[in-house]
């Protein structure tokens, strides 16, 4: 072993190590004791490699973890205090008390969160490294995955997006060996995960986990390339974790003894020690004094998180989102210019792009042709490339890289060419965009837009025709915003773009091309602020997206049959303005809900359960709900007409009421 560092950074190194192992090893103490609830999982005898990685980078460098990432908070320099507290679910813990071990994070610190998916921190790490490169600083990020998170899809997505882009990210894979009990050997094809990265044209070496000065130098060469803005690297540590896979496991053996064994005599931390007396770089009695200053302080880490105060359920509901964007006076009158809703969104984007260099837009086609439906034409001619990035079509990875980039200080907008692809992305949004605050205590923002066009009507059958609102509304952390019309769009999607807050903005397809009078200055509507698009008495309508269009023409087919419609559009979903639709309905007496999506679960149930709690006995007649039929979205056109709400069936819906 190389011990060609200063006496310090040895020292460091070996105290560094020593707290990881003895954190942990308490931690399953304080877990037997009932301290420390849920579950944890031990980092001991992988000490070496989060110790050597972490020393490697500045203060302002990043790491993303994993669900056993105590040991790479503590080797970034996470305070241990802190972390026990988190660990027996207190206040002062670092997520307040609502994330717990597996969530462990400091924003301050740049450490960008544990992450309880495996391999969902790959994306994150991706997009801080993308905003190191766009703010021209030479930060680098280390992402941190398991031999078990080598083989999912994001992994290669994120090497082959870094590769491209020649982001400063480290990919490191701890190679304990075991994903949870099943063997590497039997799931993972090839030679060794480091040779993976020759396929995306990058550096890849694998090198004794166990040994920190083994692992510190491939780092330090993987940083260095990195700041030099020479791209990714891959480093694949080869270790074991002593224990099972998690505190609470309760599994059977899946290890034969000898092999445990065998690795035991391995320990990372004694071989260190051994290296260092030998080499005489240190004296035992030195080491013991490391030793001994290590237990101290996590006996007031203890201390610290059994003296600490539980979090509040007030401090929980207030933690879910960050407050929204202010907006002050009157909305702005539309003036006389009318353009189409296209041309709207992308008057918005522009704007928002030319007040605030850190917002800027990514996504499948969206600089050259401007996106498949051209809401981003001419931007990157005015903008540059960086700011307006064409993305591979991996979805899952370029939208957990405008998460990552929002958490790390930028303003992503993130195009889904078709919003049917949102699927794809699922956990960046709940599991990650959704819940990152949540997860932190409530102090971190996450100002992403996630934007695109769902909806029929287009003849584009049942892959691009769905209209997927409630999927998102379902989800606590995220803002919904659905316009119906251009002056709509442009104010919502200018607000989306300065929330804090993680903001779906579903656009529908075949209103890009209406028109409508917008102003020609820069505007913002207020989000959870609904829209009385026309007044009535006998009757409240409320409806979304291109439904608001044809409940407005059957409000003026009903009026000829002497029967007043007030027709309401939301905006917002979440957060939904109930008391204009509460107040409506005190009104009218009577309430039908008009939405393109399908009936069963849609956004509509929600409006129907709330008027039904708040303002049942004000009812004269039983809630109708107009919806989609049952079916995914027929090719054939005449079926897809059948199959979306037309104004005629909002006539019907409303006439039965009387």
């Amino acid at each position: 072993m190389k011990l060609d560092l200063s006496v310090q950074a040895l020292e460091s190194l070996y105290t560094t190590m020593v707290k990881i192992r003895r954190f942990d090893e308490r931690t399953t103490e304080l877990f037997t004791a009932g301290l420390v609830k849920g579950t944890a999982h031990s980092y001991v005898g992988e000490e070496a490699v989060a110790t050597a990685a972490c020393a490697n980078l500045r203060d302002g460098d990043y790491i993303t973890g994993t669900h056993r990432g105590h040991g790479h908070c503590i080797a970034k320099g996470a305070s241990v205090d802190r972390m026990m507290a988190e660990l027996m679910g207190r206040e002062t813990g670092y997520c307040r008390g609502l994330g717990g071990s597996m969530h462990i994070a400091d924003v301050d610190a740049n450490i960008l969160g544990c992450n309880g998916i495996v391999a969902g921190g790959i994306p994150l790490g991706t997009g801080a490294a993308l905003a190191a490169k766009l703010r021209g600083t030479d930060r680098v990020v280390i992402a941190f995955f398991g031999d078990g998170g080598a083989n999912q899809g994001v992994v290669h997505e994120a090497m082959n997006l870094a590769a491209v882009w020649k982001l400063p990210l480290i990919f490191l894979c701890e190679n304990n060996q075991y994903a949870l009990s099943t063997a590497s050997k039997r799931t993972t094809a090839g030679e060794s995960i480091a040779g993976r990265a020759k396929a995306y044209g990058f550096p890849g070496v694998q090198v004794n986990g166990n040994d920190v000065m083994a692992v510190y130098e491939a780092v330090r060469d993987a940083v260095a390339r990195a700041r030099a803005g020479e791209g990714p690297s891959l480093i694949e540590a080869v270790t074991y974790r002593w224990g099972g896979h998690s505190m609470r496991a309760n599994l059977p053996d899946y290890r034969t003894k000898e092999e445990e064994r065998e690795w035991i005599e391995r320990d990372p931390v004694a071989f260190f020690k051994t290296a260092l007396i030998e080499g005489k770089r240190a004296t035992p009695m030195r080491l013991k004094e490391l030793e001994e200053d290590v237990e101290l302080e996590l006996d007031r880490a203890v201390e610290f998180g059994t003296q600490s105060a539980e979090p509040t359920v007030e401090l929980m509901e207030a933690s879910v989102l960050a407050p929204h964007v202010e907006v002050s006076g009157p909305e702005p009158p539309a003036g006389t210019r009318e353009i189409t809703m296209g041309e709207a969104l992308n008057e918005a984007i522009r704007g928002e792009m030319e007040r605030d260099d850190r917002v800027f837009v990514m996504g499948e086609d969206v600089g050259l042709i401007g996106g498949i439906f051209q809401v981003t034409k001419g931007l990157r001619e005015k903008f540059g490339e960086d700011r307006v990035r064409d993305t591979p079509i991996s979805e899952p990875t370029f939208l957990g890289a405008g998460v990552g980039a929002a958490i790390a200080g930028l303003r992503p907008i993130v195009e889904i060419q078709i919003w049917d692809f949102i699927a794809m992305t699922m956990d960046q949004i709940v599991n990650q965009a959704a819940k990152f605050r949540f997860m932190l205590g409530g102090k971190p923002t996450v100002p992403v837009v996630i934007r695109g066009p769902q909806g029929g009507g287009i003849r584009l059958a049942a892959q691009h025709s769905q209209s997927l609102e409630a999927w998102f509304i379902h989800v606590p952390g995220l803002v919904v915003i659905a316009p119906a019309n251009p002056y709509d769009a442009k104010g919502l999607l200018a607000a989306a773009i300065r929330e804090d807050n993680p903001v779906i903005f579903l656009e529908h397809k075949a209103l890009y091309a209406t028109k409508g009078f917008v102003p020609v200055d820069r505007y913002i509507l207020p989000i959870g602020r609904a829209s009385v698009k026309r007044e009535g008495s006998d009757v409240t309508v409320v409806a979304t997206q291109a439904m608001v269009a044809r409940a407005l023409a059957a409000a003026d087919d009903l009026a000829k049959e002497g029967i007043s419609a007030e027709v309401i559009d939301p905006r917002t979903l979440v957060p939904l303005d109930e008391e204009t639709i509460l107040a409506s309905v005190r009104k009218t007496h009577r309430f039908v809900i008009v939405h393109e999506a399908v009936k069963r679960g849609g956004f509509g149930a929600e409006l129907a359960a709330l008027v039904s709690e708040k303002a049942i006995d004000e009812l004269d007649a039983p809630i109708a709900r107009v919806a989609a039929r049952a079916v995914p979205m027929p090719y054939n056109d005449t079926l897809e007409r059948a199959t979306i709400p037309t104004q005629q069936d909002i006539v019907a819906a409303v006439n039965a009421l009387f």
